[in-house]
């Protein structure tokens, strides 16, 4: 059976810093940063390279800034 690896990528500059997505990740890869955006908003981040693809963070982003890849491993 094939495994799932996932990434994602966050648009920094036009989060808003919700943190809707921290707590749907279900392996914490989501974090918040303590610096700003140019709108100065603290934005999401990739904090953990153990992201499983599930997807959660970029249903529930509300203004679809984080992008969703998944790779089959062998």
């Amino acid at each position: 059976m094939a495994k799932i690896k996932g990434d994602i990528v966050i648009d920094i500059e036009r989060c808003k810093g919700c943190q809707v997505c921290v707590p749907v990740c279900p392996n914490d890869t989501i974090a918040m940063s303590d610096k700003v955006n140019a709108k100065g908003f603290k934005y999401a981040f990739k904090a953990q390279d153990n992201c499983i693809g599930c997807a959660n963070c970029a249903i529930v982003c509300p203004d679809g800034v984080i992008t969703v890849y998944k790779k089959k491993m062998k």
